[in-house]
């Protein structure tokens, strides 16, 4: 009851022929259930998930309807062109979903289904869904690297650590608070984070974690050099990466269809593409998401278009 087959109907789009110049994602797109999945070889293997959940982002009094965004992400990613069809393979796994407000189930879901793709050699592109898709997706990581130390990036405007309310329980802000009390050694870099969205103390408890952070004003041509610098020498010391990515670290003419909207956010610029490129040439990259896109809330489909040219960065990196 947590898990939806995909769907080959939410990829549609223009077709210029078959011909493996004109072909487009929603041609090559692979719809297989999690159950039938196998072992994939050397050829880069990308496994699509939706997390079709917005619970946490209702506990955490926002904007709720982000867990409609999968469907709209697919339906962008459709007409994608496939330029190098020899490189990579993409796979449909379906959607893990959250019925009658059970968000620790569909969270556990979404923990198993993430490590059943890593240990088949896939690499997962989550579609989120509330931000709260980062705590079942880091679990899933464990569950599959059980060994090894992991490092989440987390481009986004909040640190999401807050603690939670024992009324209410988990939510779209707790997950790396969560995170952060299960493990022994917590790594964690947030690049984007406003001062005027923290609280004091938000940033005492990063700071009692050891969190590295970077704010958002300081996403400017005079620092590329140093924010470079600091994503290197984290993914230096750490085994394995999650790369997680909260829309609303990007300002609201860009990105209007989020929870929480940053006037001041940063833009999509080349200096966020230098410091994204430079996470995705990493061979320790294992896994990513997209969170909080909440498609009611978009214009002309602004903050989806967004979102999914970042997974198709992700995908011919």
């Amino acid at each position: 009851t947590m898990y939806q087959h995909p769907n080959k109907t939410n990829w549609q789009g223009r077709t210029d022929g078959n011909e493996t110049d004109v072909l487009r994602w929603h041609q090559v797109v692979d719809c297989k259930p999690i159950t039938a999945i196998s072992m994939q070889g050397k050829k880069a293997s990308y496994a699509i998930v939706g997390f079709a959940c917005d619970e946490g982002v209702r506990r955490n009094k926002g904007r709720v309807g982000a867990k409609t965004a999968p469907t709209t992400l697919r339906t962008i990613c459709s007409n994608f062109p496939v330029h190098e069809a020899n490189k990579f393979t993409i796979t449909d796994v379906g959607d893990c979903i959250c019925p009658d407000q059970h968000l620790e189930t569909a969270q556990a879901e979404l923990s198993d289904t993430i490590a059943q793709l890593l240990k088949h050699n896939y690499h997962p592109i989550v579609f989120g869904g509330g931000h709260e898709v980062a705590y079942g997706h880091f679990q899933g990581i464990k569950k599959a690297f059980p060994t090894k130390k992991i490092g989440i990036i987390n481009f986004d405007a909040h640190f999401d650590m807050r603690e939670p309310e024992p009324a209410i329980g988990a939510s779209s802000g707790t997950g790396f608070w969560q995170i952060a009390h299960e493990e022994t050694d917590f790594n964690y870099l947030v690049l984007g984070i406003q001062e005027n969205s923290n609280t004091k103390r938000l940033f005492d408890t990063a700071h009692q974690f050891g969190v590295q952070y970077v704010l958002g004003d300081d996403f400017n041509y005079d620092n590329r050099e140093a924010i470079l610098l600091k994503v290197k020498e984290f993914i230096d010391k750490i085994d394995i990466v999650y790369l997680t990515i909260c829309l609303d670290v990007f300002a609201a003419p860009f990105a209007p269809a989020v929870s929480a909207l940053a006037y001041n956010g940063i833009i999509p610029d080349k200096i966020f593409k230098d410091i994204f490129r430079s996470i995705l040439a990493s061979p320790k990259l294992v896994s990513a998401d997209i969170a909080e896109l909440n498609p009611s809330l978009d214009i002309d489909n602004r903050t989806a278009r967004l979102a999914a040219s970042l997974v198709y960065k992700m995908a011919i990196f």
